[in-house]
Order: C-alpha cells, then structure tokens, then sequence
C-alpha cells in the first residue's frame, strides 16, 4: 500500500538548523536539519544566512536553498516531528 504524503505549503527556519514544515493539510512538523550539514551538498547551510533562504519547491514536492541542497516531502513526512 502506497502512502499517500502531502505536499509542502510552507517552511519556515528556526535556530540550530530546524526547519518547520506546514504541509497542505496543515499539519506542521519539526525537521532537525544538522544530520545533514556534513553531506558536501549541504555544507553551505553551515552559514546562517543562506540556511534561512530556505524555500518550498514549485509544486510542494520539497524545500531547497539551491540545486544541490533540497529535502523531498517524503522525508520531511517521515521524519520530522509532529507539533500541531
């Protein structure tokens, strides 16, 4: 049985590289992004400034910061932390 995962309506970045992700269903959860900071594609999310650019991808399927750094809904369904 396929799940079925919602896509991304917004995302908003906190402090110590969580971001907050409200999905169309708005349900909100919390994605610890520090795991990937020594991933090469995600290192430049080290400096605090490109890491708040983060952005939902056309169409909801994700959030990146640029071609190499993005993060699929699935994982940020799967993973992150329900706080609604």
């Amino acid at each position: 049985m396929k799940i079925k995962i919602p896509k991304i309506k917004d995302v908003k970045v906190e402090e110590d590289y969580i971001v907050i992700v409200t999905f169309e269903n708005n349900i909100v959860k919390k994605y610890d992004m520090k795991p990937w900071l020594n991933i090469e594609e995600f290192e430049i999310l080290k400096d605090k400034i490109i890491f708040s650019m983060a952005k939902v991808d056309v169409g909801g399927y994700g959030i990146s910061w640029n071609d190499e750094a993005d993060i699929s809904e699935y994982e940020l369904w799967t993973k992150g932390k329900q706080i609604n």
